[in-house]
């Protein structure tokens, strides 16, 4: 009687007692996509190298286009479940709202204004890079305080120019910026001498100067006009898809933490050292229900794409063409600032 009455007088407080998560599992963004039959994701409309770029042979790859592939592969169990649709910056938003995409991972940071006035919302960070300046070396700058006057190449429609306006006020200097959309185009004239300078993203810098084989003609600044987390974005109000991608980041670093990868996940799966990893593979039961998604999930998604080392190192690291080092993209315990979530 005494629980009758208390319970009566939560819900006279306008309370909302306590429900299982798993009776609310699935979303109108999952069901769309299961019905569908394929994960609408963001490509590039060119080559963004390392990111998303495609190959010789007509086929998608890079950094964030396998997350479009584990996502898929979370959903489908199958990476080939997917469409990557190309877009360019300033398409993002307006495809993502009109249900063109299901979710945009395209190099694309969390702000304050894409939250409150576009109505996004962000998955933990998967990538966290410093918007940085490369300089032509000629031109013999010490950093960006002495480019005053300069022309300097943005992309459009990125949260790169209110940075370099932000970043210039600071310094007290004045910069012509030369404003352009497509990432060749925009390339093509920094590297042709129509910019002394060129504003991105740091990794981007990095790629592109390999890339063109410039890197004895090109220094890039040690002025950081910013630092921006890079996460997947989906649209407001569909909790479930949200978390759907924050637990298929988590699976790609929790796998990496845990040794887990995509040769050896099978031995591990069948003789798993701790009940967590057991429930992680789905060798028991409980990682999917409340997601919507099946038990084996997170096994499908590391045995078929494999951990977040074997994706960074394939499209930016060691075994790519860029050499490109973690640094802050490591795990927490490799002396960088990524950390799965807890899979209990």
């Amino acid at each position: 009687m005494k629980f009758a009455k208390a319970g009566m007088a939560i819900l006279a407080l306008g309370l909302v007692p306590f429900v299982n998560p798993a009776q609310a599992a699935g979303g109108k963004t999952l069901e769309d996509v299961k019905a569908r039959g394929a994960l609408n994701c963001t490509g590039h409309d060119g080559s963004y190298l390392g990111f998303a770029e495609v190959d010789d042979k007509g086929a998608w790859k890079g950094m964030d286009i396998d997350l479009c592939r584990a996502v898929a592969t979370a959903v489908f169990g199958d990476p080939a479940k997917l469409k990557i649709i190309p877009i360019s910056w300033a398409q993002r938003w307006p495809s993502l709202q009109s249900g063109d995409v299901d979710i945009i991972i395209k190099a694309s940071g969390a702000t304050l204004s894409r939250d409150t006035e576009l109505g996004l919302q962000f998955s933990n960070s998967y990538y966290l890079g410093t918007t940085k300046v490369m300089a032509h070396k000629k031109l013999n700058l010490a950093s960006l305080k002495d480019a005053d006057g300069g022309t300097i190449c943005i992309p459009a429609g990125t949260s790169q120019e209110p940075q370099v306006a932000a970043y210039a006020s600071k310094l007290g200097i004045k910069l012509e910026p030369v404003i352009i959309e497509k990432t060749e185009e925009l390339e093509q004239a920094y590297f042709s001498g129509r910019c002394d300078l060129y504003a991105q993203w740091g990794p981007t810098l990095a790629i592109a100067r390999i890339a063109k084989g410039k890197v004895e003609d090109h220094v890039i600044l040690p002025d950081v006009l910013d630092v921006e987390p890079e996460v997947m974005i989906m649209r407001q109000g569909d909790d479930n898809w949200v978390d759907i991608a924050n637990w298929t980041l988590s699976t790609l670093l929790f796998a990496e933490q845990s040794g887990i990868t995509s040769q050896n996940v099978d031995q591990i799966r069948d003789n798993p050292p701790s009940p967590q990893i057991a429930k992680f593979l789905g060798k028991t039961p409980g990682m999917g229900k409340g997601l919507g998604l099946s038990d084996d999930w997170s096994y499908n998604v590391i045995k078929k794409v494999g951990n977040y080392a074997e994706i960074f190192d394939r499209n930016l690291g060691k075994d790519s063409p860029y050499k490109m080092e973690r640094d802050l993209t490591n795990l927490w315990n490799a002396g960088g600032v990524l950390y799965p979530m807890v899979i209990d």
